[in-house]
């Protein structure tokens, strides 16, 4: 997953470097970019030769259960309260350029996963009508991206996190294909292949709009870079966009360079101090070789926002689901997506942490699907789903190996927890009081990981073949 994100980020680079630097990497323009990805350069998402999944098992009937939910919700009331006008141009009206302008939107068309995976509940909105909805969502966002929209006050990308909103946005564009015209699938094309060329370059920083994203928390020396803030999150979002990309357009020009950036993001993401050293090898890269810092310890910790924080540890869901993402296209995924994942998980499950009255306790609490944050939470009191979620895909990779309780018996218990929350509401809204997660997207970010999490379970136990493949 990713988890809930800081409201503002630290430069790296100063503007005016950072613009140069852009003239000099060739960083796409947009004609370049219009030019270089078409709609036909995309390989659609096979939906029959995939087969299907009724979600029978335990694990599907709660995820299923969620995602139903979350899209019902915002498909529906959100959507319906949010979006009242279309502007001149055909397109709704975002109202900004920003975070909460472009990631919701995107985190919520998503959450219509649950329209092609038979998931959706049509009790309030018929699925044609949140279909169309879904369309509306995916082609604005598209289209107001700067690949295809020269207009200052509407576009967005180039951003130190619209990577991310790139990836959801063609995500639901690539799940829904058949339903967009051509106009939609040329922006989704176009604004995929400019995301995903700006982050093909260097080692200790690429360029992100007008500054840099620094790669690592701590240089190879052990010079610390960004203090209390690790990069993890940042290298596996924009990873995730490179994956994508390189699935949906295996053909296209620059397809090799998204695929082997998309590795080095995502052992850069995991890279643990023991990494720098001897010749441990992932996917044709020489991990001491190429490496150049550390993001986690070497005990699965990390920190964000100057504590050791747990709800950044599984953010490490968004290396994961690079596993759907290929098996969509009956491909395996990298390795590297699982570059360290046992060890994260070890440390949520096994590691004591001494609190200051004495007492031991673990992030995971025995039996409980209760969370212990070791130095505090600044995001809120309620957040099982974004355990539930990392367990499930943990569990599905079996990434869990030596651990006890194994990850299918934590999945259980936080999303049992996750549905409790959900029952308090008749909408399929998963929060109530502002504090129980304060972040602004808290019902978009639910809808996302559902989504994710319910392709995961759809490549790994259809009714064809498991299609979660990693090699």
């Amino acid at each position: 997953m990713t988890s809930p994100h800081r409201p503002t980020r630290r430069r790296i680079l100063t503007t005016s470097f950072a613009l140069g630097a852009s003239v000099a990497l060739g960083l796409p323009t947009t004609a370049r970019a219009r030019d270089a990805a078409a709609g036909g350069d995309v390989v659609p998402v096979d939906w029959q030769r995939l087969g299907s999944y009724p979600a029978q098992d335990a694990a599907g009937r709660r995820v299923r259960t969620i995602l139903a939910g979350s899209s019902r919700y915002l498909i529906g009331p959100w959507y319906a309260s949010t979006y009242r006008t279309y502007l001149p141009d055909g397109y709704i009206d975002l109202k900004g350029t920003d975070e909460r302008a472009i990631r919701l939107p995107a985190m919520a068309a998503v959450a219509t996963t649950a329209l092609v995976t038979g998931v959706y509940d049509p009790a309030t909105l018929s699925a044609a009508n949140a279909t169309i909805r879904t369309r509306n969502l995916i082609r604005t966002l598209a289209a107001r991206h700067l690949a295809n929209n020269s207009s200052p006050a509407t576009r967005w990308g180039n951003g130190w996190q619209t990577a991310l909103w790139a990836y959801y946005t063609a995500l639901a564009g690539w799940l829904f294909w058949g339903e967009l015209d051509d106009k939609a699938r040329r922006d989704i094309a176009a604004m995929t292949a400019w995301e995903a060329d700006r982050l093909t370059t260097g080692n200790d920083l690429f360029l992100v709009g007008t500054s840099g994203h620094q790669l690592y928390e701590k240089r190879r020396d052990g010079t610390v870079v960004t203090p209390g803030d690790s990069k993890a999150e940042e290298d596996n979002w924009s990873a995730a966009v490179l994956s994508l990309a390189e699935v949906m357009m295996p053909g296209h020009p620059r397809a090799a360079a998204w695929k082997r950036r998309n590795l080095e993001l995502l052992l850069a993401a995991a890279a643990r101090p023991a990494d720098l050293t001897g010749t441990t090898t992932v996917n044709g890269i020489r991990l001491s070789s190429w490496l150049r810092g550390t993001n986690i310890a070497d005990d699965g910790t990390l920190d964000n926002h100057n504590i050791l924080h747990p709800l950044y540890m599984v953010a490490f869901d968004q290396s994961l689901y690079e596993g759907f993402v290929y098996g969509l296209a009956d491909r395996s995924a990298p390795r590297a997506a699982l570059h360290n994942i046992t060890r994260v998980y070890s440390a949520l499950v096994d590691k004591p942490f001494t609190a200051p009255d004495g007492t031991v306790k673990t992030i995971y609490q025995p039996g409980s699907g209760r969370i212990h944050y070791p130095e505090g939470n600044d995001w809120g009191t309620h957040f099982p789903f974004y355990f539930g979620n990392f367990d499930l895909l943990v569990s599905l990779t079996a990434q869990d190996t030596g651990i006890d309780p194994a990850a299918a018996t934590w999945e259980r218990l936080h999303n049992e927890e996750q549905l409790s929350l959900m029952a308090r509401f008749t909408d399929g809204r998963t929060y109530g009081a502002s504090g129980e997660n304060t972040y602004y997207g808290r019902e978009h970010r639910i809808g996302a990981m559902a989504g994710q999490a319910f392709l995961t379970l759809f490549v790994a136990r259809n009714t064809t073949k498991n299609r979660l493949r990693f090699a």
